[in-house]
């Protein structure tokens, strides 16, 4: 089997899909120009503090054009979020308030929220302080609206949670339309609940974040979508502006929040990864769709099909096996600018349940805007495969992957 000429063939067949993201990365990067002019950007603004971080001027500004990006009355964008999990945690504990309820409608979290709600029990988690928590479970890949609803004329909940990406799961990422739906059908019956979308991997997919359609807060990661590979570190929260401070407050301390946080250099990068985003988010893509097309040619289980509408950049690849999921998450390596003569193995992963097997040949530790794929050592097998700076490094990887995939073994 000719993986090039199959790879070719499967472009041709994408050539409008790939019209279509196109223009949905002008339209992002158009907004995020604009951003970028309105608030008079300048070689000021990347300049450098140390220590407390006092009047930081590019750090005030880049959380201005978040806020406009993101059509929020505000964010916090700071390299003091070791990731998006803890942007998450520090929200979450900023919101929540012993005996208050906070209720998940998209399921089960992410694996890294469990011990930090205390699904699984740790003397930190938000359960340990009286906070109560419970879920309601998709159906059908959307939100179960009456039991929603009915839930809420029942019990005084302070904090709805929605994960937009999969996660680890086997079930559908929630787009911006479905977000929307249950937002205003939650405003119906509860005009005071907060809303907290976790809008991982899903920035910029996109022309309409969930701040436009009515989300209270938003919380992602710089190493992921927004950062456009170039921000080396770091998170973002953004929506209200009261919400916002006191998850200012919560990340350094009360009385100081948001006035405090150095930028040690890094606004510039930060910066610079905003602008190119759109673009790497549409390279993203299409080597998602491109991955899609191909593998189920070759008879792969594949989630989402290649011309479903997306919600992420992550491609679903369902091996039902352990040796293929490995071999694939190998090639992926393999194909890799950074440690490409490693071969990843399942390990016990600091803040996992499952073994996992991570391929992540990236220029940033964890970097999932960077093609990447992992993916839990349970049933179905699934390979979790995410990024690509730009189309022809991801297409180049995933040849390899499937190269690899497809060889004898020996």
């Amino acid at each position: 089997m000719n993986v090039g000429s199959l790879i070719k063939e499967s472009e041709l067949e994408l050539n409008e899909k790939f019209k279509e993201l196109d223009e949905v990365a002008y339209q992002n990067s158009k907004r995020v120009l604009e951003a970028f002019q309105t608030h008079h950007v300048s070689q000021a603004h990347f300049s450098s503090t140390t220590g407390y971080g006092y009047d930081d001027l590019g750090r005030d500004t880049l959380e201005k054009i978040f806020a406009d990006v993101l059509g929020a009355e505000d964010a916090l964008v700071r390299s003091q979020f070791i990731s998006g999990s803890h942007a998450l945690t520090v929200a979450l504990f900023a919101f929540l308030r012993p005996n208050d309820l906070m209720l998940s409608i998209s399921g089960t979290p992410y694996d890294t929220l469990h011990e930090v709600i205390g699904l699984t029990p740790n003397n930190s988690s938000l359960m340990s302080f009286g906070i109560r928590y419970d879920q309601i479970e998709l159906i059908n890949d959307d939100f179960d609206v009456d039991k929603i609803i009915n839930y809420l004329r029942n019990n005084k909940v302070k904090l709805i949670e929605i994960q937009r990406s999969k996660g680890y799961s086997s079930r559908k990422s929630l787009t911006i339309s479905k977000v929307k739906n249950i937002i205003s059908k939650i405003r119906e019956v509860d005009s005071d609940v907060i809303i907290m979308i976790d809008n991982c991997y899903c920035e910029f997919v996109s022309t309409v974040e969930p701040t436009m359609v009515g989300a209270d807060i938003i919380v992602g990661s710089l190493i992921k979508n927004l950062g456009g590979g170039i921000a080396p570190n770091g998170a973002y929260i953004a929506g209200r502006h009261d919400l916002v401070e006191l998850a200012a407050e919560r990340l350094t301390l009360p009385g100081e929040g948001r006035e405090v946080g150095p930028s040690l250099g890094i606004n510039k990068a930060i910066a610079q990864g905003l602008f190119w985003a759109p673009s790497v988010v549409a390279s993203s893509l299409k080597t998602a769709i491109l991955t899609s097309k191909l593998l189920e040619k070759i008879g792969y289980e594949v989630e989402p099909k290649w011309d479903e509408e997306r919600a992420d950049i992550v491609q679903n690849i369902i091996f039902h096996n352990p040796k293929d999921l490995i071999k694939y998450c190998q090639g992926i390596q393999m194909g890799s600018p950074i440690d490409a003569f490693a071969l990843p193995q399942p390990w016990d992963m600091p803040g996992y349940g499952d073994q996992v097997i991570m391929a992540a040949g990236t220029f940033t530790q964890g970097s999932s805007i960077e093609l990447s794929c992992d993916g839990p050592m349970r049933e179905p097998y699934i390979a979790y495969q995410q990024g690509g700076l730009t189309y022809e490094y991801g297409k180049l990887g995933v040849l390899k992957a499937v190269q690899e995939l497809m060889k004898k073994d020996n």
